[in-house]
């Protein structure tokens, strides 16, 4: 099998690019975990995005989301890891790609002496300007949900297991 020049280097901007939205999913996920609040801002577009995590209302700036992560995620005594899988990345052009990700979620709250895991479907779009790649769109769907309560005697107590219960009105 034989490519032209043109056809190899087609095939490693492919590959540069793919791997640019792996590493921008990674930085985005430990900015998270890390509470690195201004990384997890400059992963999303700077102007219109769409993020649509289930549980949460619908977010079209960056800024607004922010704001909820920094309000829900950056208070002492919240712990959080998300460890991503299972990546499919489509190119969709020289400027635009689509993303699948498995996501293994865990949190533990200190102050509701709670330990929540979540299994959780990404569903992304991507869009490169100047040079580089951003979110443009994600949504999220959970799939499976564990959670514990541990009472002051230190033992745990399952309150969830399989699917998420549905949010109260008052909060969806």
């Amino acid at each position: 099998m034989s490519f032209s020049l043109e056809q190899l280097a087609e095939r490693v901007v492919a590959l540069e690019d793919k791997d640019a939205i792996r590493q921008l999913k990674g930085r985005y996920l430990r900015a998270c975990d890390l509470k690195l609040v201004e990384e997890v801002r400059a992963c999303f577009l700077p102007d219109a995005v769409r993020i649509a995590y289930q549980n949460f209302p619908l977010f079209t700036h960056r800024d607004d989301f922010v704001r909820v992560f920094e309000e829900m995620a950056c208070q002492g005594g919240v712990f959080d890891l998300h460890h991503a899988a299972n990546a499919q990345i489509t190119l969709n052009g020289a400027d635009e790609a689509h993303g699948l990700w498995s996501l293994n979620f865990r949190t533990i709250l200190l102050a509701t002496r709670s330990v929540t895991r979540l299994a959780v479907e990404y569903d992304d779009v991507y869009r490169k300007r100047d040079g580089r790649w951003w979110i443009a769109e994600t949504a999220s769907r959970i799939t499976s949900c564990l959670a514990e309560e541990i009472g002051d005697d230190g033992v745990s107590r399952y309150t969830v297991w399989g699917e998420i219960p549905p949010m109260p009105a008052d909060v969806a």
